[in-house]
């Protein structure tokens, strides 16, 4: 724990945002960092609470040992705080960013309202490793002889591939673009997290003996047959990326998009890459100077919204199904779960019309089969239309961000063909089947993990899920693991 009495002496305060009329403006994160000693005083906070929910599975997937490391940055002791964090989360810096933080929810001084300001001093932790140069390649000092293929660079694959070269293995890691990050890169915004703490990870990882592959679309470029005759173990982190079909009629209309190849390009663009990439479309999508609607209410969306928004869009509506939650959530029916209440993103604050309970009924376009707007409605508690409520809100560009339904299958799962066990349940998932202790798939050799496995998921399960996939490849390897789970 922290400070004894801190939760009661010193008042939560989490890292304050540029004002929108400025953050807006570019595509660089907008958080204004903490004191070192802002930060210290936070960690005080964490008080003495007899089952730290924060770290178990109510609270973090990755079962960081919260109380341990605020701790240590309470007592000053970053260098052992990183090392404690290492110990569970391989990229503290990533989830520090981009992690909606369930462990706040969860935190005992949350009845309050009041829960220690855990994201925020893991992102500091992480920042100050990299500042002390605390953070540099650990590479085995003894090799096992055995090659291992990884399928996939997002926060599964690199994680796996960390551990499995820190546990002496020779890894090689296949990446279809041209960098590495999966979504992480190239679906997730710059002004949410900037892609150098990716390269210094990559960094880090080449100096632990990890090779990277770019540019290789494993079952198309390499079949697997190749990648089971070189290896001894493969494991295929190919994330969840095929859309789910919105079923809404006039999706044809020039203008109307998924979100994710909007995303894509952007992220492209602010990386001076080629927006020209495999499995995504290359046509510029840009919202400057238009109306944008946006229909979906989670994380997507909201990273389209603030996409449209930097773009110079005139203005964004978002259409949510669900109804408005209430603001403030019943504690003692949801603690320490996930609580279903009001949120808004940094995105949506920046001015983003929020409609609740509306069905898209269709998108409406004109002769030249241009999108001119969307056609909506008021939907009852059971998502259905309720007659008489239909309006149509003006739209220049459309995005559909309502989910994804599992990996792209033109690629491994292609070439597999039917060798491979895959999950279609009543959604249409093309998840693979693998349980979560061994992560072995029905094809020999063949492991999985991460949002093809589970589907789509938070980068902070993906990152468990390379790391216990990794303890269970080396286990069927070596017969024995040091590697934690």
């Amino acid at each position: 724990m922290g400070k004894v009495t801190g939760f009661m002496e010193i008042d939560r305060q989490v890292a304050k945002y540029q004002p929108a009329s400025d953050r807006i403006r570019h595509f660089r994160e907008f958080t204004i960092p903490m004191s070192d000693a802002e930060v210290q005083k936070q960690a005080a906070r964490c008080m003495d609470c007899g089952i730290p929910y924060c770290h178990g599975p109510t609270g973090c997937p990755v079962h960081n040992q919260i109380p341990d490391w605020n701790d240590l940055v309470y007592n000053g002791n970053w260098e052992e705080a990183i090392r404690n964090l290492h110990s569970t989360n391989n990229f503290p810096e990533f989830t520090g960013r981009v992690c909606p933080a369930p462990c706040e929810e969860a935190c005992t001084l949350n009845l309050e309202d009041a829960p220690v300001s855990i994201k925020t001093v893991e992102q500091a932790i992480a920042d100050k490793a990299y500042e002390m140069g605390y953070i540099v390649p650990q590479p085995a000092t003894v090799k096992t002889g055995k090659k291992v293929a990884v399928i996939g660079s997002g926060p599964a694959g690199m994680a796996a591939a960390q551990q499995l070269a820190r546990a002496g293995h020779e890894v090689h890691l296949y990446e279809r673009e041209s960098k590495a990050g999966g979504l992480l890169r190239y679906g997730i915004p710059d002004f949410k997290m900037e892609k150098n703490f990716i390269d210094r990870r990559v960094d880090q990882m080449r100096g632990e003996g990890v090779t990277f592959h770019y540019g290789v679309n494993v079952g198309v470029d390499k079949p697997m047959d190749e990648m089971f005759a070189e290896h001894d173990a493969v494991l295929y982190c190919g994330g969840s990326e095929t859309p789910r079909d919105a079923g809404i009629p006039g999706v044809d209309f020039a203008g109307v998009h998924d979100a994710m190849p909007y995303l894509v390009q952007q992220n492209r663009r602010v990386g001076r890459e080629n927006v020209d990439s495999v499995g995504w479309p290359s046509d510029p999508i840009l919202a400057g100077g238009k109306h944008v609607v946006v229909v979906g209410g989670g994380d997507t969306a909201s990273d389209c919204v603030g996409t449209a928004f930097r773009q110079g869009a005139v203005k964004v509506t978002q259409l949510d199904i669900r109804p408005q939650p209430p603001e403030k959530e019943d504690k003692l029916a949801v603690w320490p779960f996930w609580a279903t209440k009001m949120r808004t993103s940094s995105s949506q604050a920046e001015g983003a019309v929020r409609e609740f309970q509306v069905g898209t009924l269709e998108f409406v376009g004109d002769e030249d089969g241009v999108l001119t707007g969307v056609k909506c409605c008021q939907v009852d508690d059971r998502r259905k239309p309720i007659a008489g409520t239909e309006f149509i809100i003006k739209a220049d560009l459309a995005f559909i961000a309502i989910g994804f339904r599992g990996p792209f299958t033109d690629s491994v799962l292609k070439d597999l063909g039917d060798k491979l066990a895959i999950n279609t349940d009543k959604r249409g998932s093309s998840n693979v089947i693998a349980n979560d202790r061994d992560y072995k798939t029905s094809v020999d050799k063949l492991w999985t993990a991460g949002d093809v496995r589970r589907g789509q998921s938070l980068v902070v399960w993906a990152i468990r899920e390379g790391r216990q996939a990794a303890r269970a490849i080396d286990e069927a390897l070596m017969g024995t693991t040091t590697l934690p789970r």
